[in-house]
């Protein structure tokens, strides 16, 4: 009853706030608005301020975060950059030279502000090193729609771990690494060799023909080398930890999940390779590039979470752990620890 409810809700949400939009593009297709700045101004005001105001009033006392309002706001301008004629777009090119720049930095201080925060809180409830990207996602739930917070979060994730975060993990005793007897690293910067030495070949060949082409791509490759480079920094940032009531896989921000000691069957050190089956997965996206020496089977299904918010299920797991033998013991002893309760 409550999910018809709240599917009735959303689509008078969407129904009015399309309407509006719906309304307004047809007014900009008026004869009326050409040269006259006043009407120019009034539907300017009404894209970027009075369809927010009004998706805010409608949200208010929903669980909707009235962040929401700012992507509204966004598609208003958007709406108004394809819409309105080019010489009533003036106060829409005032908005995005002064106004969008200082709402982004508005959403980013307010986005690190939520996150030390909820670091600090995250540090005295679970006691074990907090951390950033489970931090960051759950800071990113409060203000953003479910669609954008893992690809927001992805994003950003990327830009801290590859340049702000430069000091040394101190891993814990529950706390096992998988990076450093791991040829991924090593793996991550030869994609990032070769995308330099490709980049800058192409980019003198496609200057030759169109130079506009050759920066776009250009910027695109720099852009995939940061990814790869963010991505390579994070396996060194997260490692697994065993918990009381549960293990956390974790492989950088590329993959992860969260299983209920209850729901492990048994962890075997093993490299032999096994036969796939669609749920058998490794926790590494590069499969059996990197290898493996640690199998962990499960009573029930589990759900890998990977990437921009991609989802596998999966009974057994198989992932590589520097000190695989040192894992096993500790696994064996939190599930004995919790079979006794």
């Amino acid at each position: 009853m409550n999910r018809k409810v709240l599917l009735h809700r959303n689509l008078i949400l969407v129904g009015i706030t399309s309407g509006l939009l719906s309304i307004i593009i047809l007014f900009t297709k008026s004869p009326l608005i050409n040269g006259n700045s006043t009407l120019s101004i009034a539907l300017t005001v009404d894209l970027l301020l009075t369809v927010p105001f009004v998706y805010f009033l409608l949200i208010r006392k929903s669980q909707i975060p009235k962040t929401t309002a700012i992507p509204v706001m966004l598609i208003g301008y958007l709406v108004g950059t394809y819409f309105l004629p080019k010489e009533s777009q003036t106060y829409l090119d005032l908005f995005k030279t002064w106004a969008l720049p200082f709402i982004e930095l508005i959403i980013l201080a307010y986005v690190i502000i939520k996150v030390r925060k909820a670091l600090k809180t995250f540090k005295k409830l679970k006691r074990v090193t907090p951390d950033f990207f489970d931090a960051l996602k759950n800071v990113c739930q409060q203000i953003l729609p479910k669609s954008l917070v893992l690809p927001f979060a992805t994003e950003v994730a990327v830009l801290y771990y590859g340049f702000i975060d430069w000091k040394t993990k101190i891993t814990g005793s529950n706390e096992f690494t998988y990076h450093k007897n791991s040829g991924t690293p090593t793996l991550l910067g030869g994609f990032i060799m070769v995308i330099a030495i490709e980049t800058i070949a192409l980019h003198f060949l496609l200057s030759k023909w169109n130079i506009v082409l050759a920066w776009v791509l250009t910027g695109l490759s720099i852009y995939t080398a940061v990814q790869i480079f963010g991505f390579a920094k994070a396996l060194t940032k997260r490692p697994i930890i065993i918990t009381e009531n549960e293990l956390w896989l974790r492989y950088g921000i590329l993959n992860e999940s969260q299983i209920p000691i209850s729901d492990i069957d048994s962890v075997v050190l093993s490299k032999k390779e096994l036969q796939k089956d669609k749920l058998t997965k490794t926790i590494s996206p590069l499969g059996e590039l990197e290898g493996h020496n640690v199998i962990i089977n499960l009573k029930r299904e589990n759900t890998l979470k990977g990437m921009y918010g991609l989802k596998k299920k999966f009974k057994t797991i198989l992932l590589h752990i520097d000190e695989p033998t040192i894992f096993k013991e500790k696994m064996e002893i939190a599930l004995q620890q919790f079979n006794k309760h």
